[in-house]
């Protein structure tokens, strides 16, 4: 592996795109840590060490490598970005129009990226006026004494200057990520999220170590370290296991040539869904939780709801979320793979499943296989995203601590296979060994 990354940065060309992706990483990272204006830096450090980052807000903290609650410019990261491509992919599902374009190939993709972009600023617009709100009433640091003391000035001009300045935050690291994918390796947004998340793993892992009893903490450390090496080896595994369904296209005579006649697969990955299920499943176990904290009901209802939906380690919390996961990647699945049009494809350029008859047949093989791998990858998310809760409730650490959780976990290791990928790739055009032999 060594060998592999001297001889990429020997090659002149991927050593140039690998230092300019270095480069937007380094500005990226800048950005997290330069306060908003309007915000008392010295507060919000004094508040962060009292913070509860659970649910939701969680999840955006991650997202931002950690700058959301110190209210940086990038402090919504690409959380934005990744709603409106979310809201986009499921959209084009049930609008004719978007499913149009993305038939279209380079052009129509061209337009659904421009939507993105506009619906991204759009959510980060409406995201900053939330953070903004929620940080100059002092609801983002409950437990803080000077949680509404971090914006001293609330008058109405600068909350908008926060506003924008949040929001031409997101359009910039947008940019930044566009820059990496066109000049740089490769998939910008996705290696901007890859960051975010492990610039976060330092902090954690040392907060799991002051917080030990066991040999100075030293235990836990050691502990989270091992289940971290054990789930990554677990997510590779997985993440790389597809079942390969055999294709065979027909030989055609046009004039005196032959065509066709190869045979090839459809991969069917055993995770499907990605990370996807589990970011629904937590932003929706997020709402009611939210509900009493902006109704401020002492109902029943409303205490039920704060004993078993507030804290991770709930067992009702952590049955919903299993189920919600599980939903989801079925959900989610159906939606992104639709095989009548894969069947229709394959019928339309002679292709055929050796055994299965083309058109209608195919469709019902493919669905009934892509039910029988989601099952297992279903299982599987909801066991790595439930992993946080499960391991420190032995040491009695929270859970929001825990570095190599679902979500994270799987991005990370998404993302870096990718990334190998796709530099292993560039080296073997130039006839070198890459990383994977």
């Amino acid at each position: 592996m060594f060998t592999a990354f001297a001889r990429a940065f020997k090659t002149p060309d991927l050593r140039k795109k690998l230092l300019f992706t270095l480069g937007m990483i380094v500005i990226y990272r800048l950005g997290a840590h330069i306060p908003a204006p309007g915000v008392d830096y010295t507060k919000v450090q004094q508040c962060i060490d009292q913070a509860d980052s659970g649910g939701l807000l969680g999840l955006m903290q991650m997202f931002s490598g950690g700058a959301l609650l110190q209210i940086t410019i990038f402090a919504l990261g690409i959380m934005p970005y990744i709603t409106a491509s979310i809201i986009l992919q499921l959209l084009t599902v049930v609008i004719p129009r978007l499913e149009a374009l993305k038939k279209e190939g380079q052009s129509g993709t061209a337009k659904i990226t421009q939507y993105t972009r506009y619906l991204t600023v759009a959510l980060a617009v409406l995201q900053g006026t939330g953070l903004v709100a929620t940080a100059r009433s002092g609801a983002l640091f409950q437990n803080c004494s000077v949680g509404d003391q971090i914006v001293a000035d609330k008058s109405v001009f600068t909350t908008i200057i926060m506003v924008l300045t949040m929001t031409a935050g997101t359009a910039a690291v947008m940019w930044l990520g566009e820059l990496i994918t066109d000049r740089g390796i490769g998939n910008g947004m996705s290696i901007l999220m890859f960051i975010s998340i492990a610039a976060t793993f330092p902090g954690a892992l040392w907060a799991i170590k002051e917080s030990g009893k066991l040999a100075d903490g030293w235990i836990e450390f050691g502990t989270v370290i091992l289940i971290g090496f054990v789930m990554v080896g677990l997510v590779v595994f997985v993440e790389q296991a597809q079942r390969r369904i055999p294709v065979q296209y027909a030989k055609r005579m046009i004039g005196r040539r032959s065509y066709g006649g190869t045979s090839t697969y459809i991969p069917l990955k055993v995770n499907q869904a990605g990370v996807i299920p589990v970011i629904f499943a937590s932003s929706l176990l997020y709402i009611p939780a939210l509900i009493v904290q902006f109704s401020g009901s002492n109902a029943g209802w409303a205490t039920w709801i704060t004993d078993n939906f507030v804290k991770q380690n709930e067992p009702i919390y952590m049955v919903a979320y299993f189920l919600l996961i599980v939903f989801f990647a079925f959900f989610y699945v159906a939606i992104s793979f639709n095989p009548d049009e894969v069947a229709d494809n394959m019928k339309k350029y002679g292709g055929f499943i050796p055994g299965i008859r083309a058109g209608r047949p195919t469709a019902e093989y493919l669905s009934y296989v892509l039910n029988r791998i989601t099952w297992p990858g279903s299982l599987y998310l909801a066991l790595i995203a439930l992993v946080p809760t499960m391991a420190l409730a032995g040491f009695g650490g929270a859970n929001a601590n825990f570095p190599f959780g679902g979500t994270s976990i799987l991005i990370i290791v998404g993302v870096g296979l990718e990334t190998v990928k796709q530099i292993e790739s560039q080296l073997q055009q130039r006839n070198y060994e890459g990383f994977l032999r």
